[in-house]
């Protein structure tokens, strides 16, 4: 990679990356100052750690963004690194899906539920928990005291229609929002008590029911102080599961860390109010070299650029004090609106409960480690048997899969998955609707995708990678689901691309699990029990189960096409509120047109045509 030239490179604040032969990012830097940073990788690299050396080989190019500020280059090297998953930056992988107790507050009547996944706009978010059935636990305690919802939103409409509750509210557990039996102030007051609750303010709780069980038996109403006094036992006994773990109230979020030179396991305790509330694990690749501080700094950004549900607290308790402290206070005090401080625990609770955060990783990182052992091996074991067996110039790191699925030629789908050092890059995939083939004629729906999807390649490299491509980087191995046919279909799409000559190809037959590969007449027969077959396997039934899946969305959405469709004016929320409204589609067709003009959120040019399409004239 040759130098930039003498003095292009600035003196100031900015993220840097460096690409490789095909223009893909392979790493993402920031630094307060790109001229001194971008230096230090040009020199022998028989003086860069191995990781940095065999980073900049790689790379044929580097460019760079300037920015005004170091909080502006930490944001903008998270986000490119967030975007594009460079291969020599460390990689931090949540080690599960942690699930959350959530409350739908931008609903009319909020509902709690058990929640995984991204978060969504208007739910409040509390955790994470570390298993679904802790949740449930908490939620079938507080439900007493606190008696919202949990149903879902078709089972709220369908008792709301038939006048009847279910049995959450005979067992006291629901307060009946569905049938009247409790006003939306009183709901809404029984909302925001839970959500108190749960964010660790249980004083105000535990004293009201105190205070009216007493009341209750003062004017002698035994089974209602009963009932109080079960609620109460159960506020408590929810309490308690709430690990108390300093003498005061705090807010603070605490990290524990166990690592080795090649990978780290990250344990978060979250403290509102003196209570442990969630915790998180988080696993880290040491793709790059990281200091100690580094490694803390990179663990805070991933934590807090998407800010947690319980929000940035006033201390962030760490192992090792991050290499730039300043930065990342000013960071997260912007982010909370308020002053926070990052700081290491010396001695008393805080100390005591990091070493116990520092055991969690620690075992975690143990299971972590064997299974990532196992994984690993078999992962090159496969790569490198596949390379031998279908004399390929190169591991195929980047392997690409494509299959067509369709029912008597129509609804024609195809699949693209990627399998990327052995495992899949769900990011990656890509779905095709097959334009052109109006018949049952598989060879000439996988030509259409095959062209469309390397004609793209194409294209894509003509352009800044900054645009965001979908199709930039080409396979080490393309495989297509099929025998001789479907290979010479792919053959021939990449000689008429010039791509022949870069491209490796087979196919997979699905009867014997024979490989195809041009110019050989024979499959080649890889061992039944080997590595190399399990990962085409895997791949194929990967790339299979995609499109079927991507086919179904389609049929159904053709079969279930409503005679509400395609009505002007009529949208999917306005047509949902209709078929609400009047009790269902039917209900909908018998209307009259005077029914539907009376509806005020329907106007009188939509009530027009809706009663024109269900009442066509003769």
């Amino acid at each position: 990679m040759a130098r930039p030239p003498a003095g292009t490179i600035p003196d100031a604040p900015g993220s840097y990356q460096f690409k490789d032969r095909d223009g893909r990012i392979i790493y993402v830097g920031k630094a307060r100052s790109l001229r001194s940073r971008l230096s230090n990788y040009f020199q022998d690299v028989r003086n860069l750690h191995p990781r940095t050396a065999q980073m900049v080989t790689a790379a044929t190019s580097v460019e760079w963004i300037q920015v005004n500020t170091d909080v502006e280059a930490l944001l903008l090297e998270f986000s490119l690194i967030q975007r594009y998953q460079p291969r020599f930056n460390v990689r931090l992988r949540d080690d599960k899906s942690y699930p959350y107790l959530a409350v739908t507050l931008d609903q009319e009547w909020p509902r709690a539920m058990v929640m995984r996944g991204a978060r969504r706009k208007g739910v409040r978010y509390f955790g994470p928990y570390g298993q679904a059935y802790a949740i449930r636990e908490t939620l079938d305690l507080l439900l007493r005291t606190f008696p919202i919802r949990t149903c879902s939103d078709n089972k709220l409409q369908r008792h709301q229609r038939s006048g009847r509750p279910c049995l959450l509210f005979h067992i006291e557990q629901c307060s009946g929002p569905c049938v009247g039996e409790v006003t939306p102030e009183a709901y809404a007051t029984m909302v925001r008590e839970l959500c108190q609750f749960l964010d660790g303010d249980t004083d105000p709780v535990t004293k009201r029911l105190e205070l009216a069980m007493l009341e209750a038996s003062d004017r002698q109403e035994y089974e209602r102080a009963a009932r109080l006094r079960d609620r109460l036992a159960a506020v408590n006994k929810a309490i308690a599961k709430q690990q108390i773990v300093t003498a005061t109230p705090e807010d603070f979020d605490i990290i524990g860390l166990a690592d080795d030179e090649l990978e780290a396991a990250v344990q978060v305790f979250y403290v509102r109010r003196g209570r442990v509330v969630g915790r998180k694990g988080i696993m880290v690749d040491k793709v790059e070299e990281l200091t100690p501080g580094d490694l803390v700094g990179r663990i805070i950004e991933r934590l807090y650029y998407d800010p947690p549900p319980l929000g940035v607290p006033r201390q962030v308790l760490v192992p090792t004090m991050p290499d730039d402290p300043d930065l990342y206070t000013h960071w997260l005090s912007a982010l909370r609106e308020g002053p926070v401080t990052v700081r290491v625990p010396q001695r008393g609770d805080k100390k005591a409960l990091q070493e116990t955060v520092t055991r969690n990783a620690a075992d975690e990182f143990v299971r972590a480690r064997l299974k990532r052992a196992t994984d690993h091996n078999s992962r090159a074991q496969a790569l490198n048997e596949l390379q031998n067996a279908l004399a390929l110039p190169e591991a195929p790191l980047r392997i690409e899969c494509f299959d067509m699925s369709h029912i008597q030629g129509s609804d024609y789908v195809g699949s693209m998955v990627v399998m990327e050092d052995g495992l899949p890059r769900k990011s990656e995939y890509r779905r095709f609707k097959v334009k052109d083939v109006g018949q049952n004629d598989d060879y000439a729906a996988m030509q259409e995708v095959l062209t469309r999807r390397f004609t793209a390649l194409l294209a894509e490299r003509r352009r800044p990678l900054e645009k965001g491509q979908k199709f930039a980087y080409p396979p080490q191995l393309l495989l297509v689901d099929g025998g001789k046919g479907q290979l010479g279909v792919a053959v021939r799409v990449l000689e008429d691309l010039g791509l022949d000559d870069e491209i490796p190809v087979a196919s997979l037959a699905k009867q014997f699990e024979e490989v195809f590969v041009p110019g050989q007449s024979d499959p080649i027969r890889i061992p039944r029990q080997s590595e190399a077959l399990y990962l085409l396997q895997r791949v194929r039934d990967e790339a299979h189960r995609f499109a079927i899946t991507y086919h179904r969305q389609l049929r159904n959405k053709r079969m279930t096409k409503s005679v509400l469709d395609d009505i002007p004016g009529l949208g999917p929320n306005r047509r949902k509120k209709l078929t609400d409204t009047m009790g269902g589609v039917r209900a909908v067709q018998n209307a009259s047109h005077e029914d539907l003009a009376a509806l005020s959120f329907l106007p009188t040019s939509v009530a027009d045509a809706v009663y024109d399409k269900l009442h066509p004239r003769a």
